[in-house]
């Protein structure tokens, strides 16, 4: 009887959870962990810029662009093919969207074109060539669990050369991002500016297409700049909330994932997860900052009404 409640009581207790340290002594793990850093600094200051000049919704053009290229590469030549396909997509994506844009063509409704038409060809492809739920899992959501001392190599390679890129031009951007038509009468070439910033965004998406996939690499750019802007309004502070928010969602998520496979018993993707952090921890921010800003408003129109009911009677005595 008494093995009997102690199966009942550890049946109730749930799940265990694996010790960290363990999971930190697996050689794919540490892997993870490392691409998760590399990748985690580099979009935060490329986001940074990005969100600066509100290009997010170009960044999701370009993203999808270059899922036909990662498509064809893992086709021709498995997972090494990713990186060269990816790159060769990027760029020409990259070049076209930026002419695009300074020719005042580039509006929403072409970067959508655009999106869905890459998107979809990238799925006709893969649908034809490859076993389709796996080959389109891994594609779009990665597979961050399996990446080798080569990929780490290409993510540090492509994600710091992102990172020279934008800080090499870091005034700059600062100068087209809060006054374009003053940067354009100093004579400076606002064109190659943009071009140096989208092929920054595309290196980050090629070094993120192995590891976390063509889809959720575009969460890492926008959601953690996101959440800084909510909290600080300094420049360099933003990149500093928003570089934190990345690493600490990014372990955070790889964790879940590792324990919702290993202790839950859930087969979920630790790309999806970290995204699913990321997203969560957005929302308490925006929740927590409206309350706080309600908060503050109150306390105002209270200070207020006191002040008015006040004057009267200060009035009343001096008279």
């Amino acid at each position: 009887m008494r093995a009997g409640r102690r199966r009942r009581g550890r049946a109730r207790a749930g799940p265990g959870v694996t010790d960290l340290s363990i999971l930190l002594q697996l050689p794919f793990v540490q892997s993870a962990a490392i691409a998760i850093i590399v990748l985690a600094v580099a979009s935060a200051i490329v986001g940074t810029a990005l969100a600066l000049r509100g290009l997010e919704f170009l960044s999701d053009g370009l993203v999808h662009s270059v899922f036909p290229g990662v498509v064809i590469g893992f086709i021709a030549a498995g997972t090494d093919g990713v990186y060269v396909g990816a790159g060769i997509a990027a760029l020409l994506a990259t070049v076209a969207l930026t002419i695009a844009t300074s020719k005042g063509i580039g509006s929403d409704a072409t970067i959508a074109v655009v999106l869905a038409g890459a998107f979809s060809l990238g799925i006709v492809i893969v649908s034809r060539s490859v076993d389709y739920a796996s080959g389109l899992e891994h594609l779009l959501f990665g597979q961050l669990l399996t990446v080798s001392s080569g990929d780490i190599v290409a993510i540090c390679v492509l994600g710091g050369a992102a990172i020279l890129l934008v800080l090499a031009t870091w005034k700059e951007q600062l100068l087209i991002s809060f006054d374009r038509k003053q940067a354009q009468a100093s004579g400076l070439r606002v064109l190659a500016y943009e071009l140096v910033l989208n092929i920054a965004i595309a290196l980050v998406v090629v070094a993120a297409a192995r590891a976390v996939g063509n889809l959720l690499v575009l969460a890492l750019l926008i959601v953690p700049v996101a959440v800084a802007r909510l909290l600080v309004r300094r420049v360099w502070a933003i990149v500093a909330v928003s570089l934190l928010v990345s690493v600490a969602c990014g372990l955070v998520g790889l964790w879940a994932g590792l324990w919702l496979s290993l202790d839950a018993g859930i087969q979920a993707s630790p790309s999806a997860v970290l995204v699913l952090v990321l997203v969560a921890l957005y929302l308490v921010v925006v929740a927590a900052t409206r309350l706080a800003a309600l908060g503050s408003s109150r306390r105002g129109r209270g200070r207020a009404t006191a002040t008015r009911v006040a004057t009267p009677a200060r009035a009343e005595v001096v008279s």
